[in-house]
């Protein structure tokens, strides 16, 4: 499913080259939850932004599904990311001025995928599914960190992504609120199939993984 090799990521800043990830090999199978661990710093999110397409390596490889991501177009990566990859950031991000359903519609619509009765039919069935059915015209204004972040989840999921991407997503969350928003992705990767990477400062979620990466220093540590 996933195949990253010897992906490594550098910037050049005022102090010289900082090279934040380095000499990744990695491999997620179809359907398997991989947990991704490791100090503030040492290279979590920057791998994930490189696996996800949002950040080009400075070398290696990422393959998903047999697609060399960064070979691609910056037009074929784009509809590749809407369609195959689904990413929830560590903070919600919605659009204030947008009605939850339409949140979750947008990259439905973005991609052309559904036609738009299609893709908010879809939008309302997923915000049903994150018990939050009753909220479709809500504004995010409206509803709590914890709600916000599932219909991040919801979002991520309206193209139907092989694969899903989350960030720290219960980082600023309580402790029953992340065992509930753990549960939903949990239950997208058992029921649905969905492959997921999870980025975690939190061990005991780690260890509910089928694999756990722990990375330090921008590598890989075992």
């Amino acid at each position: 499913m996933l195949a990253c090799r010897q992906v490594s990521k550098s910037y050049r800043t005022e102090r010289g080259i900082v090279t934040a990830v380095s000499g990744i090999d990695l491999d997620v199978a179809a359907g398997e939850f991989a947990a991704v661990i490791g100090r503030s710093g040492s290279g979590k999110s920057t791998l994930m932004a490189v696996i996800g397409g949002l950040s080009r390596p400075s070398g290696g490889t990422v393959t998903i599904d047999g697609t060399d991501l960064w070979r691609l177009s910056d037009n074929a990566l784009s509809g590749f990311r809407n369609g195959k990859i689904g990413y929830v950031f560590q903070f919600a991000s919605l659009l204030p001025t947008l009605r939850l359903i339409d949140n979750v519609a947008l990259p439905a619509m973005l991609g052309r995928r559904h036609g738009a009765s299609g893709s908010y039919a879809r939008a309302a069935g997923l915000l049903e599914r994150m018990g939050l059915g009753g909220y479709l015209d809500a504004y995010p204004s409206e509803i709590s960190a914890g709600e916000q972040r599932r219909v991040a989840i919801a979002r991520a999921l309206i193209n139907d992504p092989a694969l899903l991407l989350a960030d720290e997503p219960t980082s600023d969350l309580d402790e029953q609120t992340e065992s509930e928003i753990m549960d939903v992705l949990l239950t997208i990767n058992r029921e649905v199939g969905t492959t997921l990477i999870l980025v975690t400062h939190n061990l005991a979620l780690a260890e509910r993984a089928q694999q756990v990466v722990h990375i330090a220093n921008g590598a890989i540590v075992a």
